[in-house]
């Protein structure tokens, strides 16, 4: 997939939920409120590898988005420098079944580019164990990368996230924000 299709991609992705609103101005007002608060924005990873001499860059910059379903589900795609220095896309979906003391326990489910040293950075799958934490406002994603080979290197990555409309059942919570 050509990078310019990998953004269309993204674009779709950010847009999809907005398809198909109400045409109501109040209603309008309100799905897009909504709209928001389940949309996250990320500037990409920082991932501590495990091999620390292998000369892996930690900082992974970019942007991705992440729109919320329901408790469980949520659909993510995004653009990042990888750790081999080269540009990397994302699609995919958390699945996140599992929750304790307001943390999410679960997985991602998709598919990664531009990574030279495997399928000469064609798109591959991956599942990536994940644990999340969200307040109203930010939130953490930490996920587990497993090494693969002298092709994958293994990494602990937090991705930050934002939104910037509180979910509308959330009320606040002392210092959450």
């Amino acid at each position: 997939m050509s990078r310019r299709a990998s953004l269309a991609l993204l674009a779709a992705l950010a847009g999809a939920p907005a398809l198909g609103q109400a045409q109501d101005a109040t209603a309008a007002d309100a799905s897009s409120s909504e709209v928001l608060s389940r949309l996250w924005l990320n500037p990409g990873f920082y991932s501590w590898h495990w091999d620390r001499d292998k000369d892996l860059e930690d900082a992974n910059p970019g942007f991705g988005v992440e729109y919320v379903l329901n408790d469980q589900w949520s659909l993510t795609g995004g653009t990042f420098k990888n750790s081999d220095r080269e540009r990397s896309n994302y699609i995919g979906a958390y699945y996140m079944p599992f929750q304790w003391q307001g943390i999410k326990f679960g997985a991602a489910l998709g598919a990664f580019n531009g990574y030279p040293n495997y399928k000469d950075g064609d798109w591959f799958p991956a599942l990536i164990p994940t644990v999340a934490y969200e307040s109203r406002y930010w939130g953490l994603n930490v996920g587990i990368i497993p090494s693969y080979k002298d092709r994958l290197y293994g990494a602990i990555s937090f991705q930050l996230k934002v939104r910037f409309a509180a979910p509308p059942s959330s009320s606040p919570k002392a210092g959450a924000d």
